[in-house]
């Protein structure tokens, strides 16, 4: 059974860093895409981050580039999202996802994702 289990996130004010790291089991990933989406109140589940099978491939929304990191460790089974120079509109719940199928190129798409994480609450005060 695949499981993506998140940790990290929480508190933080405006300006600061937080680390998401989400481990896979059940299956290696070390080919497949994988990404990070979030979801503010209110809002829909939108794209943040995603790399590729190798993990030298990646994307970053517009809204984070410059400031967010997705990472990889293949031998590890887990994927990182670094978030440095946090703001309040960075507030949501974040999920990991990963695709069953190999790829090549990170997917900026959810509905391409068959696996996802419990969700992460990241908060960032003003």
């Amino acid at each position: 059974q695949v499981q993506l289990v998140q940790s990290g996130g929480g508190l933080v004010q405006a300006g600061g860093s937080l680390r998401l790291s989400c481990a896979t089991s059940g299956r290696t990933f070390s080919s497949y895409p994988m990404g990070w989406f979030r979801q503010a109140p209110g809002k829909e589940r939108e794209f943040v981050a995603a790399t590729a099978g190798s993990g030298i491939n990646k994307s970053y929304a517009d809204s984070v580039k410059g400031r967010f990191t997705i990472s990889r460790d293949n031998a590890k089974n887990t994927l990182n999202l670094q978030m440095d120079s946090l703001k309040p509109e960075d507030t949501a719940v974040y999920y990991c996802g990963a695709v069953k199928n190999k790829g090549f190129i990170p997917y900026s798409t959810m509905s391409l994702y068959d696996y996802w994480g419990q969700g992460t609450q990241v908060t960032v005060s003003s």
